[in-house]
C-alpha cells in the first residue's frame, strides 16, 4: 500500500481526502476517472432518490418496513465501485446503495419490501447474495465464501458490512477470529453511523474506536471517513487487493450518519435531537460532498444536476409501479427456499395446504 494512505489504527486516525465544500487533498486522490466519478455520483442520486420513495410508499401503506440508508452512499458506493468482476458482495438490510450499484434492480428491491421474495432473488451474473435480515450474521456468511475461494484456490475477494451495533454480536467475533486464523479473502466494513436503533456508540463499545477492534483478531484494521466517497474507495481498493493476493482479511470502520429511522418503524425523535440531525446533514451529506467534489474537478454544472435529478425520479418511479403491478406470489412459495431438499413434514405441509386450498 501506498505510504501515503497509511493511518494508524492505534491511533485512531481517520482517511479523509474530501470536504464537504469540494476541497480535496490533490496528494491522496486517487486520480480515478472522470467517467467512473460520474457513474458513482448516479448511483448514489439514483439511491437517495429510492430512498426518498420506499418511505413514501411505507408511509402510504403500499410497501412494508424500510431501512432508509440516506446518509450511507458513500461508504456502500465507494467500496462497491472497488470491486472487481469476480468478486462477491454480501449485504446486510440498510445496504441499499450497494446493491443498486452493483446492478440489482430497483424494482426487485421495492418487491424485497413489499414482502415478495421473489425481488432477493439475485439474477445470475451478479456477485450477491441476497439480503440478509439478522443481525450480524451475513459476517459468516462472508468468512465462510471467502474461506471456501481459499480452498478453491479462487483469486477473489468478498465484501460484506455490519452497523456498528452488530459489532457487539456474537457473530462478529467468530467471523472476525476465523477470518484472522484462516487469512481469508474478505473486507469487512463497520459502518458506523451513531446509532445502533436507538443506542449511541458511547453506550456500545468503550473502545475507543471501532477499527482497532482489527489488533485482537490480529488482522489490518482502518478508519475512514464514510461521508467521503474518495477515501472509501482508497481504503476498500486497498484492502480488496489485499484479499485477492493472499495478504489477509481487513476490517474498515467507516464514519458516517444515519440520516433517517432506524427503520419506518422507528422513532428517532426520542434519542436524537432534530437539531442535532439537521447540524449534521448540513456539514457532511455525502452525496452533497460529492456533488461539490464533481464540481471542483470541472466535469459537474447544475444544468447535469439537474438533467440527472429528473432522470433519476423517473427511474425510480417506473422501478416502484412495476413492482405494485407485479403480481402477489402465491402461496406455495411460502415453503420454497427453506431447504435443499424438501423434508418429508415440509411436504405433508403443501400437500396439505394443496388440499384444503382446492389446489389454488
Amino acid at each position: 500500500m501506498d505510504e501515503k494512505y497509511l493511518f494508524n489504527v492505534k491511533k485512531g486516525e481517520t482517511l479523509h481526502i474530501v470536504d464537504q465544500d469540494g476541497t480535496y487533498d490533490q496528494d491522496l486522490d486517487p486520480g480515478i476517472p472522470e467517467e467512473t466519478l460520474l457513474k458513482m455520483y448516479r448511483m448514489m442520486v439514483l439511491t437517495r432518490t429510492y430512498d426518498e420513495k420506499a418511505i413514501k410508499l411505507q408511509r402510504a401503506g403500499r410497501m412494508g418496513t424500510y431501512p432508509p440508508c440516506s446518509g450511507q452512499e458513500a461508504t456502500q458506493a465507494g467500496s462497491v465501485f472497488a470491486l472487481k468482476k469476480d468478486d462477491w458482495l454480501v449485504p446486510s438490510y440498510r445496504d441499499i446503495c450497494s446493491m443498486i450499484t452493483l446492478g440489482i434492480s430497483m424494482k426487485d428491491l421495492f418487491l424485497v419490501w413489499m414482502g415478495d421474495d421473489n425481488g432477493n432473488r439475485i439474477p445470475e451474473g451478479i456477485n450477491s447474495l441476497p439480503i440478509n435480515i439478522v443481525v450480524g450474521s451475513q459476517l459468516l456468511h462472508a468468512t465462510g465464501f471467502a474461506w471456501a475461494a481459499n480452498i478453491k484456490k479462487e483469486n477473489i475477494a468478498v465484501l460484506t458490512y455490519v452497523g456498528d451495533g452488530g459489532t457487539s454480536r456474537g457473530d462478529f467475533h467468530t467471523s472476525l477470529n476465523f477470518a484472522g486464523v484462516f487469512n481469508v479473502p474478505a473486507v469487512y466494513i463497520i459502518e458506523n453511523n451513531g446509532f445502533a436503533i436507538s443506542t449511541r456508540n458511547k453506550q456500545e463499545t468503550h473502545a475507543e474506536t471501532l477499527a482497532q477492534k482489527a489488533l485482537s483478531y490480529g488482522i489490518r484494521g482502518c478508519r475512514v471517513d464514510g461521508m467521503d466517497v474518495i477515501a472509501v474507495y482508497v481504503a476498500a481498493k486497498e484492502a480488496l487487493d489485499r484479499a485477492r493476493k493472499k495478504e489477509g482479511p481487513t476490517l474498515i470502520e467507516s464514519l458516517c450518519y444515519r440520516f433517517g429511522p432506524h427503520t419506518t418503524s422507528d422513532n428517532p425523535d426520542l434519542y436524537r435531537t432534530k437539531e442535532e440531525l439537521e447540524k449534521i446533514m448540513s456539514k457532511t451529506d455525502p452525496v452533497v460532498r460529492f456533488k461539490n467534489y464533481l464540481i471542483k474537478k470541472g466535469i459537474w454544472d447544475d444544468k447535469k444536476e439537474s438533467s440527472l435529478q429528473e432522470e433519476a425520479g423517473d427511474l425510480v418511479n417506473k422501478a416502484a409501479k412495476e413492482a405494485e403491478e407485479t403480481p402477489p406470489p402465491k402461496f406455495e412459495e411460502l415453503f420454497e427456499n427453506v431447504f435443499g431438499n424438501m423434508p418429508d413434514y415440509l411436504q405433508d405441509e403443501i400437500d396439505h395446504y394443496r388440499k384444503v386450498s382446492g389446489g389454488e
